[in-house]
């Protein structure tokens, strides 16, 4: 079994030393770097190439935003787990715009933090409908008319399929869920959701949900059923 290669992001040492110790202890984590600064990120992973980093979002020089974007605008960016206290600030959401996968709580168990880093590796966002609902709820409060209107104009390169697989995803439906709601079978849902990310150039479906969030796609949408994972 390949470890997932780690790299820890904090301006705090003692949050790193802790980070390091709860992460590092795990047979399938290997922590290959560590940085104080979101400037020191960049080099960080060039030196490392980890599959997953885990990114404080305030910091005093460069934050963890301008770092999540900047390593998400590259070809081979790794996956982002941001750190932060706060469940749906202003910050998070910018994060997950940039293409973050989700983010955990500082004061997350450390055997979650550590099923977030392996969701992530995965490929998985690891946000469950409960807190999806949070943060489109704090992005309906901040959202303003000309985010609606690109949101819209973005969604319109896709066909009627792809917009209801967006909308869809955007609900918190798991492939499968999709797969029995829109009558097709898993597989088809898979490549309409590649092509959703290709069309709109997004990195995951938590920004996809975002859009359709934004676009005002999901207004009188709901999820029926329980808070399970929000992608499978």
């Amino acid at each position: 079994m390949t470890a997932i290669r780690l790299v820890l992001v904090d301006d705090d040492p003692l949050v790193r030393a802790g980070l390091s110790f709860m992460l590092g202890g795990a047979d399938d984590v290997e922590i290959v770097g560590e940085a104080g600064d979101g400037g020191e990120v960049e080099a960080l992973v060039d030196r490392t190439r980890p599959d997953v980093v885990l990114m404080d979002i305030r910091m005093p020089t460069v934050d963890g935003l301008t770092a999540t974007e900047l390593l998400r605008a590259r070809a081979d960016a790794p996956q982002v787990v941001v750190l932060t206290t706060f469940h749906a600030d202003e910050q998070v959401l910018r994060a997950l715009r940039a293409g973050a996968a989700g983010f955990v709580l500082k004061d997350t168990p450390p055997a979650e933090i550590l099923d977030a880093v392996r969701r992530v590796a995965a490929g998985d966002p690891v946000l469950s409908p409960a807190v999806t609902r949070q943060v489109m709820t704090h992005a309906a409060d901040s959202a303003a008319d000309t985010r609606r209107a690109r949101a819209r104009d973005r969604l319109s390169l896709l066909n009627d399929r792809e917009r209801e697989v967006a909308v869809a995803i955007g609900r918190g439906l798991a492939n499968a869920e999709i797969a029995a709601d829109l009558y097709m079978s898993v597989a088809t849902v898979k490549s309409h959701v590649s092509r959703v990310l290709a069309a709109l150039g997004l990195n995951n479906r938590v920004q996809i949900a975002l859009l359709a969030h934004d676009a005002g796609l999901l207004e009188g949408q709901g999820k029926d059923g329980g808070d399970g994972p929000w992608t499978r």
